[in-house]
């Protein structure tokens, strides 16, 4: 099992940007993947919005509501993935969670609230 906790959510008005980190209890192997995802407000769990993955091998994909505007990265020193978020839009409102994949298994943070005003 392994624990992981976000941050850098906030309040950002629109065009502006946010760095969100998510640091894992454990070394982040080639066998891994971790994701970003986000709940948009009264959206349920199972409603959460793919945003970015990277798998520990390096392979990198995007949603296409983000692709030029956000980067995901990843620090193996520091078992922690980012998600660097410029030119925010409004609809960029949400709780964003990090997802850990491994071996068929998913486990999740808790999440960080990201709030873009327009």
């Amino acid at each position: 099992q392994v624990q992981l906790v976000e941050s850098g959510g906030g309040l950002v008005q629109a065009g502006g940007s946010l760095r969100l980190s998510c640091t894992a209890s454990k070394s982040i192997f080639s066998t891994n993947a971790m994701g970003w995802y986000r709940q948009a407000p009264g959206q349920q769990r199972e409603q959460r919005e793919f945003i970015a993955i990277i798998t520990g091998g390096g392979g990198i994909n995007y949603a296409d509501s983000v692709k030029g505007r956000f980067t995901i990265s990843i620090d193996n020193a520091k078992n922690t993935v980012y998600l660097q978020m410029n030119s925010l839009k409004p609809e960029d409102t949400g709780v964003y969670y990090c997802r850990w994949s491994e071996f068929g298994m998913n486990y999740w943070g808790e999440g960080t609230l990201v709030t873009v005003s327009s």
